[in-house]
């Protein structure tokens, strides 16, 4: 497991640093975004994943270390639930060209975009919205 020295948010050009000890590397808001860990976008199984669309200028809002083996983010459209393990980060960055490939063919093949505002992404977004789970809080 690689753990990064450092962890830097580069706004401008929306992209993650992190810093290993053999090196720097980025990764895109958009990227970390739409592959997401959460149940919320990965379903509890392959069939139940939901087709992140039109998250092309999503940003970081926040960013959480969580105990000593992972990460979490807040990023600027709400979503939050996503737990990157230094694992996922990594294998994000090992597979990317072959993950990123697979979802813009994703994207392709069920006529969605990764342009905010695209009327043609309507439909993924009423079906993410839909099954968002409510969030319940108590206080005690």
């Amino acid at each position: 497991m690689k753990i990064p020295v450092d962890i830097a948010l580069h706004k401008k050009s929306r992209e993650l640093e992190l810093v290993y000890e053999d090196g720097p590397v980025r990764l895109s808001f958009e990227y970390l975004r739409v592959l997401s860990p959460s149940a919320e976008v990965q379903g509890h199984s392959p069939d139940e994943a939901v087709l992140q669309v039109g998250k092309r200028l999503v940003d970081i809002t926040g960013v959480q270390v969580v105990g000593n083996y992972a990460i979490q983010f807040t990023f600027s459209d709400g979503h939050d639930s996503g737990i990157y393990s230094w694992d996922y980060l990594e294998k994000l960055v090992n597979e990317r060209d072959v993950l990123w490939q697979q979802y813009l063919d994703d994207l392709a093949k069920n006529g969605a975009s990764r342009e905010p505002n695209d009327p043609a992404n309507k439909p993924f977004e009423e079906k993410a919205a839909k099954l968002k789970p409510a969030h319940h809080c108590s206080h005690s």
